[in-house]
């Protein structure tokens, strides 16, 4: 996964949280909402950071081979 280690906006670190976010979202189908508050993200500048992240490496390695 190619998630950001800081925050754009504001620098803080979030890339450590970023697993836990993808296991309960994507294969516990959680809010998305209720896993950012639970994960401690109060700003929106870095919950825009999860929730707009879109997993494009492994396009770009399919089609590099």
């Amino acid at each position: 996964m190619m998630i950001p280690v800081r925050c754009f906006t504001c620098g803080a670190v979030i890339a450590d949280r970023w697993d836990e976010y993808d296991k309960r979202v994507n294969k516990e189908h959680q809010d998305p909402a209720k896993v950012l508050d639970d994960l401690g993200f109060k700003r929106y500048c870095c919950r825009r950071m999860f929730i707009s992240n879109i997993e494009l490496i492994d396009e770009f390695v399919e089609n590099g081979r």
